[in-house]
């Protein structure tokens, strides 16, 4: 009955809300959809990404392993050289077959010229050419048998037994060059203040007695110096010296190696300048030749 009829409240376009709900829900729904695929590439980058350094690592491994090959099948080592030594030394202590002489073809660009001037701190190859050597044969080791030592070994060897019954040495085993109070402008003083002995560079330097290491180091114009105090109360200097191998403080007894000579400092040649002072520094000298004469040393 039209009348009475209701008015019919218009439908809603089910085909509009439908595009709603897809336009919002689906914009809802679309968000997390793609930070999943986000997320989902980044895991899937991830262990690529993370591989880097367990690979970068893993080469360094077999880099480190090739070289510890590569060193134990040459037989290769690095010896640091340490105050006191000498290259026979060193090689005997490290079984270098060739001895000295081999270790010193092996590391001439490293030690220079003078074989007998050894540095601490120098970093030695120890065997570098070993695999190309040949085996020796009986008869040739036979001849290398008394092996040729340098001068500072064979030095070191004689003077075991030139201690006096007093307990007194000779630093060095060589005869005097310049005397005390030589004259001449090459000294500071217009005189010389001790002795020099014509010492070739690399001869073991003796304590003349006992007594103790007050310094041992660099003295300027004296080069690498050991001074001693000796248990008479006069000090004994060593110049000029290659190396050192007693320290301040050290104890040591007549015969006692303290170093090596050498041409350090202002010096004209390998040479060993030596004072005995009533005190530790310079200006106190006395005739050192009287002095160990009077201590029973032949010089």
């Amino acid at each position: 009955m039209p009348a009475k009829g209701k008015h019919r409240r218009p439908r809603s376009n089910s085909i509009t809300r439908g595009f709603v709900a897809a336009g919002t829900g689906g914009a809802a729904l679309a968000l997390p959809l793609i930070a999943a695929t986000g997320a989902n590439a980044a895991e899937k980058a991830a262990p690529a990404a993370a591989s880097s350094p367990v690979t970068q690592k893993a080469a360094e491994k077999v880099t480190k392993k090739a070289t510890q090959a590569a060193a134990k099948k040459t037989g290769t080592k690095t010896y640091s050289v340490v105050s006191g030594d000498y290259l026979s030394k060193i090689a005997d202590r490290e079984n270098v077959r060739g001895g000295w002489q081999k270790l010193y073809a092996d590391n001439r660009e490293v030690v220079g010229g003078n074989p007998s001037l050894i540095l601490p701190g120098m970093k030695l190859t120890i065997g570098a050419k070993a695999p190309a050597e040949a085996p020796a044969a009986p008869q040739a080791k036979a001849e290398a048998k008394p092996e040729v030592k340098p001068q500072a070994e064979a030095a070191a060897k004689q003077e075991t037994s030139t201690v006096t019954g007093s307990g007194f040495s000779a630093p060095v085993p060589a005869g005097v060059t310049t005397p005390y109070r030589a004259a001449g402008g090459s000294w500071s003083s217009g005189y010389h203040t001790g002795v020099d002995f014509s010492a070739s560079s690399g001869t073991p330097v003796k304590a003349v007695s006992s007594g103790t290491v007050v310094s041992a180091g660099w003295g300027g114009a004296y080069g690498n110096e050991v001074v001693i105090k000796h248990d008479d109360g006069r000090y004994s200097q060593y110049a000029h010296l290659s190396s050192l191998a007693v320290s301040s403080g050290q104890s040591v007894s007549g015969g006692t190696q303290i170093g090596l000579s050498g041409s350090t400092g202002n010096s004209t040649g390998p040479h060993l300048h030596f004072e005995i002072r009533t005190g530790p520094g310079y200006g106190s000298d006395v005739d050192p030749l009287a002095y160990l004469r009077g201590n029973g040393v032949s010089i």
